[in-house]
């Protein structure tokens, strides 16, 4: 029997006990395209929903009101001679006036879908919206769900609303994509069954999205399914990245520049950094689309260790995006077996690597746990020291700071089986320690902390140098 709710646990509660409160709730859902948000508000109210509308992409405003209308006439019978509203103070008059007219023997369900795409330029939705919770609703035994994949619009207009939608919001939900323990639920849930390697090669190229995971095929490999999915004439993700960014925000070709200039040096980049890359002009605008591409998960910032805010590193996190880029954006045209064919190159083996070390970055809880740290307080952050003239730079990308008075500095390593420490392999650890312990003069002790597909093949080099070793294993654990 299929799970409905793989990994939803803490959004069903939100849902149910906005049921089951005494007062009017109005439910703010964020989370990004293809992520399963519909699909979680029509599992938990499925029924039990009294009016439901979904905006429509790039449609004009008068479209979207005879959606309206259309959507009026389907859930209500009686309505079967409304006209097309006017404007969107009369569509929602229109909907207060059937509501009236149910049978409230239970609490009645308003679901708006993709508000963002609902409230077009100068449509005046968000100010019949206003009218309709202020003016009704909010006395009513009601719950109103507002639902969009445009992040930053839904914190902008709904949550950080300075009108009449101020402070309305009862309950927020922000919806992420799976997590590794989550996936292999999901797939579970499916007759789907992967060993954790193949598991997290399927991860490093289209991440936790249900939508995505959903082309997955039993019987066949990881680089099989990825060959079929991203790569094949038919493939659901072999062009879904020319239509992602539109679909979530308005001008996006700053967006898809940003993430593009990212997908171009693994390691992060600095605010700086990325205006150079991206060639884009300083100023406002790159600020509010660093935050848009933030809030919507698709890159996510990172503090240096010791050093101001402004010096944080932004990295591509969306395994969807830096996977087109480097690989099915150039390769389109490539023969059948064209993943077979490039996960045996060197460009597969370096952004494996990365790819790898953001599962982790995306997975430090379960890091933690692992660890035996989860109680402890800390702060992860990144380390960069750039290499001059006279002194050796290095780049540590994940180290947590405890409380008890102990840096992680942590190393991964994605390879095929056990990983062995070599000589030189040894030194250059040895050499970040140094270079780390120097630069920020830290008292803290350091333990180096490594993990690993396939676990460590311990040796003379290994001996003394590596203080925890972890597997691919433990970030799957559920926290």
């Amino acid at each position: 029997m299929k799970n409905k709710f793989i990994g939803r646990k803490s959004e069903q509660e939100i849902l149910q006990s906005a049921l089951s409160s005494d007062d009017a709730e109005m439910i703010s859902i964020i989370g990004r395209r293809r992520v399963g948000k519909t699909f979680l508000v029509d599992s938990v109210y499925g029924g039990r929903i009294n009016f439901e509308i979904s905006g429509i992409q790039n449609a004009e405003g008068n479209e979207q009101l005879r959606n309206f209308a259309q959507r009026i006439k389907e859930f209500f019978p009686r309505a079967v001679l409304v006209q097309t509203p006017k404007d969107w103070l009369e569509a929602f008059f229109l909907l207060i006036e059937y509501l009236k007219q149910e049978k409230q023997k239970q609490k009645l369900v308003v679901f708006l879908d993709e508000v963002p795409w609902l409230a077009t330029h100068k449509s005046g939705f968000l100010r019949g919206l206003s009218y309709f919770w202020n003016s009704w609703a909010v006395k009513q035994n009601i719950v109103v769900v507002l639902c969009g994949s445009a992040a930053s619009w839904m914190i902008r207009k709904i949550l950080k609303d300075r009108g009449g939608l101020h402070n309305r919001v009862t309950k927020r939900i922000r919806l992420k994509p799976f997590n590794l323990a989550e996936t292999e639920d999901f797939l579970l849930s499916r007759g789907i069954s992967f060993n954790r390697y193949q598991l997290v090669q399927l991860y490093m190229a289209m991440g936790g999205i249900p939508h995505y995971l959903k082309e997955i095929k039993q019987g066949q490999s990881a680089v099989q399914n990825i060959n079929r999915i991203c790569f094949g004439e038919d493939g659901l993700l072999l062009d879904e990245f020319q239509s992602l960014y539109p679909a979530l925000f308005d001008h996006s070709n700053y967006h898809i520049a940003i993430i593009r200039a990212l997908a171009s040096k693994y390691s992060g980049m600095t605010r700086t950094e990325i205006l150079d890359a991206s060639k884009l002009p300083d100023g406002g605008r790159v600020t509010r689309v660093l935050e848009e591409l933030t809030e919507s998960g698709f890159i996510q910032p990172y503090p240096t260790f010791g050093k101001r805010k402004k010096d944080k590193l932004f990295r591509l996190i969306d395994e969807y995006s830096l996977f087109y880029l480097r690989f099915i954006e150039s390769n389109v045209h490539d023969s059948q077996d064209a993943w077979g064919a490039l996960s045996q190159t060197q460009s597969y083996k370096v952004w494996t690597g990365y790819a790898f070390e953001n599962i982790c970055l995306k997975h430090t809880s379960q890091i933690k746990k692992a660890l035996g740290i989860s109680g402890v307080y800390s702060i992860t952050s990144s380390f960069f020291k750039k290499h001059t003239s006279t002194e050796k730079g290095t780049q540590i990308d994940l180290l947590i700071d405890r409380n008890d008075h102990i840096i992680n500095l942590i190393e991964t390593k994605f390879y095929n089986t056990e990983f062995t420490i070599t000589k030189d392999y040894a030194e250059k650890l040895r050499e970040k320690l140094r270079i780390f312990q120097e630069s920020t003069k830290t008292r803290k002790q350091l333990f180096l902390t490594l993990i690993t597909t396939f676990g460590l093949r311990h040796n003379k080099h290994s001996l003394g140098l590596i203080n925890s070793e972890l597997d691919m294993d433990m970030l799957f654990e559920k926290t």
